[in-house]
């Protein structure tokens, strides 16, 4: 049932409250005053978003004029019936914001024949408020872009990292086009993803393995107490290396995976950083692993892999920890962090975005590790 909400009084007090939540409706989503913008959110008790942060963005979009209306829905898409119920609720409006989980299991789909949609990656009221939602999301759009170019320019791409991560090659581009996202992403928290085909070398698996969003099943992490090292040639998992056990382990958990879907459990399909400097994970990672892995990704600390099954994202996660990314020998990212002023294009940008470029010099470290 649909809740539609009338223009509240807003406090010029109160407005610096909305800080985050109008760059999300005004520069992100792009509605304007008069437009009906629908935010989907979860159950208050699901514990994956807060309650307060879709209700402020609501409050937000009032506050700049609009036709607010308000959804509950499941986090999850079970199958295609229920897939079509949500897509039919979705018409009607100029605008849909996703604090829901479903708005991921429809990132990657091109069939899907909704409005202007975004999702959104604050689960929380700090995050909503904080520099993370912040920072200027047209800013963000062209570093984002600029990054997006200078891989797609790179005759060499190198990615290492202190746990013996080694592997490099050159992307087929050609193979990439479905591989973006089709929703827009609240804050911008990765390029565009890199696709595995002509890489080739080892990759360290640390803490943990994860879903990627795309469907939920049991059990959804791998805790791995050592590293385990994957050995790639393209987009193939030829095996893996390290203690006995641990192998067998993520063995099996691909094969359990692979089994429930019908799908290649040896496929790598792409990966893609984080290169939000405000992107935190304030709490323990491991005392929310699916939290942790559907935020802190966009942190210039993670890099993460789609892999298991032939398509985007794939089912199952891999985070490398503090990257180094050279671009033809340019450490653009160097031990986790991202130095875009090493891409002319992207130093260009922010000489003309100061704040964002403060930011950029002085970014978060936190992201529960």
């Amino acid at each position: 049932m649909l809740l539609h909400s009338n223009l509240a009084m807003i406090s010029t007090e109160d407005i610096t409250q909305f800080d985050g939540a109008i760059s999300l409706l005004r520069d992100c989503v792009g509605s304007k005053a008069g437009e009906r913008v629908l935010i989907v959110r979860e159950p208050d008790n699901y514990g994956y978003y807060d309650e307060k942060t879709p209700r402020i963005a609501a409050d937000a979009g009032r506050h700049l004029g609009l036709k607010i209306y308000e959804t509950v829905s499941d986090s999850l898409i079970t199958d295609t019936d229920g897939r079509t119920k949500l897509v039919d609720t979705l018409t009607g409006f100029d605008h849909i914001v996703f604090f829901s989980r479903v708005g991921d299991q429809l990132r990657f789909s091109s069939d899907v024949d909704i409005p202007s949609s975004t999702i959104c990656y604050t689960l929380d009221s700090d995050a909503l408020n904080s520099n993370f939602s912040k920072a200027c999301h047209h800013g963000m759009t062209e570093v984002k872009n600029a990054i997006d170019v200078a891989f797609e320019s790179a005759s060499e791409i190198r990615v290492t990292c202190p746990r013996g991560t080694d592997y490099a090659g050159h992307p087929n581009w050609t193979v990439a086009a479905k591989s973006d996202v089709y929703l827009k992403r609240f804050p911008l928290l990765v390029p565009r993803p890199v696709p595995a085909s002509g890489f080739t070398g080892k990759v360290a698996l640390s803490h943990f393995l994860t879903g990627t969003g795309s469907r939920q099943y049991e059990p959804y992490t791998l805790d791995l107490p050592v590293d385990v090292i994957a050995c790639l040639d393209n987009n193939k998992i030829t095996h893996f290396e390290g203690d006995a056990a641990a192998v067998k382990q993520v063995e099996n958990h691909y094969r359990t995976v692979s089994e429930l879907f019908n799908i290649d459990p040896w496929y790598v399909d792409s990966w893609h950083p984080g290169i939000h400097p405000g992107c935190q994970f304030g709490s323990k990672a491991k005392d929310d692993i699916v939290r942790w892995s559907g935020t802190a990704f966009g942190n210039p600390r993670v890099l993460h892999f789609h892999t298991c099954g032939e398509f985007s994202p794939g089912e199952i996660c891999w985070h490398v920890l503090d990257p180094t990314i050279e671009l033809d020998g340019v450490a653009v990212w160097e031990n986790g962090t991202l130095m875009p002023k090493r891409i002319k294009a992207a130093r260009e940008i922010l000489e003309r975005h100061t704040n964002l470029a403060v930011l950029f010099d002085n970014p978060t470290r936190n992201i529960g590790l």
